[in-house]
């Protein structure tokens, strides 16, 4: 059975029939309240007849969302969670494509997962107000795992990366940002401490999609060259032209297994697991933006959005806790789960700003000290003010 499946098979005191239960207990709340005050103004007999009458169903307000095809959204993306008030399609894009759409394209989303980085430094350095932001972040990711090592250059803890060579394709992405404020706050090396090299190319751009301007902003006070034409960043590894590279994707270098390529975190996941016991910090790279316009014309709109996927998460959550060890094809995913969620707690990928305050934060403070973003943001400024009390869970 697909996961489609396994949802809708939940039993009837699952996490999902209890928000349905939620649902409906609020629209029948709603219903007593209205003919309340039906009874009140018009009394019994006005209140049968005009319920006689044949309902006319309010029209849905078209909505386009996109977004990556992930289990949190899964249910956003098949249909088994609607968006309230709205008639929904769903549409499956990368990331660098759901970008330009947003920044330089036609805009034809009312509703896209972005890239927060780029999100920021359009709205900091390029007045850019089209869009909002809601607290919902469809993908996140430990970025220690994304440094790569020459192994024959005595490359054997962060601090010895000063000095080196170090590869990225573009240089402004919300990944590439992340890894460089994680540097220099917990290791102490600076990116002036770095000389940089960006290729020509991006061996994943298949798979991420275009490159918007926002991701290939380059500040100055740096020491930055360009790689040599045709050669993307796992060229560059692999012949020795760098000493390390930072790549959100895993170069074509190491899936084929160069004898000298390496992660420098060999076991990333004690690595990682350590970084949020001390600085409880779960790295954002995507929120979701919707568009200004919509919202002004439907102010309910970015709530419904919110809970939306907040519903949709719940589900992904149910279904790892009942069928997580038949539907991943992982043999110790069960314990995988439970220790993540003994480090991280229950709603271990949390919606809303206050949970996610101190990575937001730390994002923010690693862009203008990096000499991106013109300036310091506060989060009030990017996420739709409908949303500041919203959390799920």
């Amino acid at each position: 059975r697909g996961l489609g499946d396994v949802y809708k098979r939940q039993e009837p005191n699952s996490a999902v029939t209890k928000q349905e239960s939620r649902r409906n207990f609020l629209r029948g709340s709603a219903t007593v309240a209205g003919a309340a005050g039906v009874l009140a103004a018009s009394g019994v007999s006005q209140l049968f007849a005009s319920t006689a009458k044949p309902h006319k169903a309010k029209r849905k307000l078209p909505l386009k969302l996109a977004g990556y095809a992930v289990d949190r959204v899964e249910a956003l993306i098949d249909g088994r969670v609607q968006v309230d008030g709205c008639d929904a399609q769903f549409e499956i894009a990368a990331i660098g494509d759901m970008n330009t759409d947003v920044f330089s394209g036609p805009q034809s989303r009312e509703v896209t997962e972005i890239g927060l980085h780029p999100f920021m430094l359009a709205y900091a350095n390029e007045g850019f107000r089209d869009y909002s932001l809601l607290p919902v972040f469809p993908l996140r990711m430990f970025r220690h795992r994304s440094i790569f090592i020459r192994t024959d250059r005595g490359i054997e803890k962060p601090e010895q990366l000063r000095g080196k060579k170090i590869a990225t394709p573009g240089f402004s992405s919300t990944s590439l940002t992340w890894l460089r404020g994680i540097l220099q706050h917990e290791h102490g090396v600076s990116p002036k401490d770095i000389q940089w090299v960006v290729s020509s190319k991006d061996s994943s751009a298949e798979t991420s999609g275009k490159v918007s301007k926002q991701e290939s902003m380059v500040p100055d006070g740096l020491t930055v060259a360009s790689g040599p034409e045709g050669k993307d960043e796992s060229d560059l590894l692999e012949s020795g032209d760098v000493d390390a590279l930072f790549h959100a994707a895993e170069p074509r270098a190491y899936v084929q297994g160069h004898p000298d390529v390496a992660r420098l975190f060999r076991d990333y996941r004690k690595t990682e697991r350590a970084y949020f016991a001390k600085t409880g910090i779960f790295p954002i790279m995507h929120a979701v933006a919707i568009r200004n316009n919509v919202v002004e014309a439907n102010p309910w709109l970015p709530r419904a959005v919110f809970e939306a996927y907040a519903d949709a998460k719940k589900m992904m959550y149910a279904a790892l806790t009942k069928m997580g060890w038949a539907s991943i094809s992982l043999p110790w995913v069960g314990q995988e789960i439970e220790e993540t969620r003994e480090l991280m707690g229950e709603n271990f990928w949390p919606y809303g700003i206050e949970p996610n305050r101190k990575a937001l934060e730390a994002l923010f403070l690693y862009s203008h000290e990096q000499g991106l973003a013109k300036k310091k943001l506060k989060i009030e400024e990017l996420f739709h003010p409908s949303t500041s009390g919203l959390i799920d869970g």
